[in-house]
């Protein structure tokens, strides 16, 4: 569940991922694995997560990673939304 509340920033600068409650083993041998789409807070959650896919890959990570920078960048979430359907309009 990658979102700024679970990245942590040790003593030395180093940064640490916290709270692997969501985290699933992805196995590429096995693209065709079924997940839950539940899988990620709704601001990070990618567009594929939100139309309710149940197969995805680590692209759903990278897709949070990228709106946490966006909102480093910007100073707000990128994509604020009360529930899935008002974040895909």
């Amino acid at each position: 569940d990658l979102k700024p509340a679970n990245l942590l920033i040790s003593t030395t600068g180093h940064l640490k991922i916290a709270d692997f409650g969501l985290a699933r083993i992805f196995d590429k041998a096995k693209p065709q694995r079924q997940y839950s789409h539940q899988v990620a807070t709704r601001w990070y959650r990618a567009p594929e997560l939100l139309y309710g896919s149940r197969s995805y890959d680590e692209g759903v990570d990278l897709w949070a990673v990228g709106c946490i920078f966006g909102e480093l960048i910007n100073r707000s979430p990128l994509f604020p939304g009360e529930s899935d359907i008002h974040r895909l309009c």
